[in-house]
Order: C-alpha cells, then structure tokens, then sequence
C-alpha cells in the first residue's frame, strides 16, 4: 500500500525537489533555448522534462518515497538517452547529460537523506514511513 503524507510544513529535503523542479523546465524549455526543435531530441527533453517537473511538484505538495525512485530512475534515463537515441555530439547531449547528471544526483541524495538521518534518530516531521 502507498502512503501518502501531506507535508503541513516545509521539509528540509523540499528544496532538493525545488531544484529538480527548475531542471525539469530548464529541461522542457531547451530544445527552443538550445535551438534544436526537431526530432527525438526535442521530443525527448519535452517528455523528460514534463515528467520531471510533474514529479516534483508532486513530491512537494505531497510526499512519497516513490516520487524519489522515479525521479532517480528518470535522472538516469536523461543522462543516457543521448546514447540510447542516438543524438550524441550535440548540444542536447550536454544539456541532458548535465541536467541527467544532476537529477540523479538530487534524488539520491534526498533518498540517502530520508534513510540515512531519520534513521538515526532525527525525529523530523513530513516523511512518508
């Protein structure tokens, strides 16, 4: 069974997710930014991108571990897609693999954070258990 756990307050692991929110439209936004609107790259970063902000502003007004997962299984998926469809020496290969690289990177550590200092102890509120 999910749980859900709206967050009354602010969590301190919230800002990551403002983070990912700002990714996920710098990443929507760059195939106009970055001049490549056309193809599976364009379709790729509006896909991900969508995704990513949906998530986010889930895991902000709503919290659940899974929101997590995905967002790190997501951030994953960004960064190797340049590979996977083939759209490598490209400036949308730099975007999505710094934007990848970093989605990634905030999801995991807002999971090691969530693990990692609630279980020692921290008795901080607005966590999903």
């Amino acid at each position: 069974m999910i749980k859900w756990k709206a967050s009354p307050g602010w969590r301190r692991e919230s800002i990551l997710d403002v983070y990912n929110l700002a990714l996920g439209i710098f990443l929507f936004a760059s195939p106009w930014v970055l001049t490549i609107s056309h193809g599976a790259m364009a379709d790729d970063a509006w896909i991900s991108g969508f995704i990513v902000v949906l998530v986010a502003t889930g895991a902000l007004v709503a919290f659940a571990e899974w929101q997590e997962w995905i967002t790190l299984a997501l951030g994953i998926w960004i960064l190797v897609s340049p590979w996977v469809l083939g759209f490598q020496h490209t400036s949308a290969m730099k975007a999505n693999i710094a934007v990848g690289a970093l989605v990634t990177y905030l999801a995991a550590m807002e999971l090691w954070l969530i693990h990692y200092t609630h279980a020692k102890g921290d008795t901080h509120k607005g966590v999903a258990s």
